[in-house]
């Protein structure tokens, strides 16, 4: 990958032996400004018509964070509230083609999750992280909310976790607190343990029949026919909420730490 690249972010598809292994970067905890955001989500829904393709890996570059969420510096661009939407439903786009695409979606979780990082690995369909992978939404601390992700981590986790997440922004939960809600379903002491341990599943998980595999996902999302609105109104109140004074000043407050 070209130095230019890494400044900027990459999401890089390798495709072999019917798994596709998606993998996003950048270079600030790999957090998702909204090119990433664009790029994700098209490859993903263009991995769910490609034949050659049985089942999909999402995982992110690095050994420490998994995702750091929305880039702080396109929020503080942000100026109006039509910018405001269109970066939100950045993060719709991505949960919304994971949601749709027929392949089974297995998320590696290496480290941290914050915000968008958390919607990400639970609009995945199976979920394993090292000891690591704490998570955190700390929108409303921002400012604004877990509203664009927030029915992806409330289908996963339930109501009252998601809410608790929320609601104690500042809080850290551990990721034993993440398997037990139901988040993560393996945890490993090291990323080494958890690669050797999907090499292994994934293997399997390729063995199964496709037909059988998209229909259980067809199953496993149903009930959320009706997200394309839904997370578009949702991004809408984002939108607006990323406006006001109270987000621009804890941004750079946040920046100038």
């Amino acid at each position: 990958m070209s130095t230019d690249k890494r400044e900027q972010g990459a999401v890089d598809c390798l495709i072999e032996d019917g798994l596709a292994t998606v993998t996003f970067f950048h270079p600030s905890h790999n957090s998702l400004p909204g090119k990433i955001l664009a790029k994700l989500a098209n490859t993903i829904t263009e991995l769910g018509t490609n034949d050659a393709v049985k089942l999909i890996l999402l995982k992110s570059a690095g050994d420490r964070t998994f995702c750091a969420g929305a880039s702080f510096d396109e929020l503080i661009a942000i100026s109006n509230l039509e910018e405001g939407k269109k970066f939100f439903m950045g993060f719709a786009n991505v949960i919304n083609a994971m949601r749709k695409c027929p392949k089974l979606i297995i998320g590696r979780v290496q480290g941290k999750a914050v915000g968008g990082g958390v919607g990400v690995a639970s609009a995945t369909d199976f979920c394993v992280a090292t000891k690591f992978a704490s998570v955190k939404l700390s929108e409303l601390a921002v400012g604004i909310g877990p509203f664009v992700v927030g029915p992806a981590v409330e289908r996963k986790v339930g109501l009252s976790a998601m809410s608790q997440m929320a609601i104690d922004a500042s809080t850290w939960q551990t990721a034993d607190w993440a398997k037990e809600k139901g988040l993560f379903t393996e945890l490993f002491d090291s990323a080494e343990e958890m690669d050797a341990y999907l090499e292994g599943y994934l293997k399997k998980l390729l063995s199964y029949n496709p037909e059988a595999m998209s229909d259980l996902k067809k199953v496993i999302w149903q009930g959320t026919e009706h997200w394309d609105d839904l997370l578009a109104e949702r991004a809408g109140i984002s939108g607006k909420l990323v406006l006001s004074e109270f987000t621009k000043n804890f941004i750079k407050q946040f920046q100038t730490k």
